[in-house]
């Protein structure tokens, strides 16, 4: 197990260098005047002058490359024409917009997403698999037609329909819940948790819907191998074969969709941010991107990345302990 944690920890962390490697070619090197488009175009040209000395952009592009991973790890010093400014690792350099470190800027948004992709992790899990179960258990009745016409309207069903009605039945109709308006945890839990159960719901009833026609296909593919006959036939309960080998059957995709999936909503949950007004990566992704604040998107691509690296290098090491075969492989 040792070695396999050490093959993995060395394949993510390649995996992290490969992906800096790939983000400042893309944002740095293959752009015309990476100073104009870095600054923005409401710089001056004292401005894009000034960014282009801070970027060091007269050097050799392994040179440029070197300071930006050396920022990265180490940190790095920022010449600012008068003074010099100081960044600590990890550097991702300064918002041209609002004059701001990215890593600050990135931090502060972070709980945010963090507080609702979790939360609505745990709900798509839970009511993924096990509505996925319950049509395998209630297979060739109503109940698994309605349920696979659920998962089906589910998958089909866009983010932003299923949060407006949402808000039109518990906000409006029914006036259960206040319309969304982020708290954070440590000022106030209830509050917290009452103001994101619309978008955990939201968020959850769309990803749950892949989770259960998984976690279905996944059982019934083990209930037809040969084994499972044997079992059957020396008198073994269908609870028990669906409990202790068909859902086992199951856990491994469902371990490998999920690591993508907690990963990628860190950066993919911009029309539920959007439509409830959650002020969290995604949408300071959107308005970077929109106002071109290149040192905050790149910043923001390499956090995001960083999270969907993460998120499988822990799925493989739940995987292994799942599967012990896995460490031998």
């Amino acid at each position: 197990m040792t070695g396999f944690l050490l093959r993995r920890v060395g394949g993510a962390l390649f995996v992290l260098f490969a992906l800096s490697v790939l983000v400042y070619a893309v944002f740095y090197v293959a752009p015309g005047d990476v100073a104009r488009i870095a600054c923005g175009p409401r710089c001056s040209t004292a401005q894009i002058d000034q960014v282009s000395q801070q970027l060091r952009l007269d050097d050799p592009v392994y040179a440029q490359y070197w300071h930006f991973l050396q920022g990265i790890v180490a940190g790095r010093d920022y010449s600012t024409g008068t003074e010099i400014a100081h960044c600590g690792a990890p550097c991702l350099g300064f918002s041209y917009q609002s004059d701001q470190q990215v890593t600050e800027l990135i931090l502060a948004k972070l709980p945010v997403t963090a507080s609702l992709v979790s939360g609505a992790f745990v709900l798509w899990i839970i009511i993924g698999v096990g509505t996925g179960v319950l049509s395998v258990w209630r297979r060739g009745r109503l109940s698994e037609r309605v349920l696979t016409w659920l998962t089906l309207a589910g998958t089909a069903t866009p983010v932003f329909v299923i949060g407006l009605l949402l808000i039109i039945v518990f906000c409006s109709t029914l006036a259960w819940l206040p319309f969304p308006q982020y708290v954070p945890l440590t000022e106030d839990p209830e509050q917290w948790m009452w103001n994101l159960l619309l978008p955990w719901f939201a968020l959850a009833l769309l990803e749950s819907a892949k989770y259960a026609r998984l976690t279905r296909s996944s059982m019934l593919e083990t209930l037809a191998e040969d084994h499972v006959r044997t079992f059957r036939a020396f008198g073994v309960s269908e609870r028990a074969i669906l409990g202790r080998h068909a859902l086992r059957g199951a856990v491994a995709p469902v371990i490998a969709l999920s690591a993508l999936d907690f990963g990628t909503m860190f950066g993919g949950a911009v029309l539920t941010e959007s439509l409830f007004g959650i002020p969290g990566l995604a949408r300071e992704l959107v308005e970077a991107v929109r106002t071109v604040d290149l040192p905050v998107v790149v910043g923001l691509v390499l956090v995001i990345g960083f999270f969907v690296v993460l998120a499988n290098t822990v799925a493989d090491v739940l995987y292994a302990v799942a599967d012990r075969r896995v460490v031998l492989a």
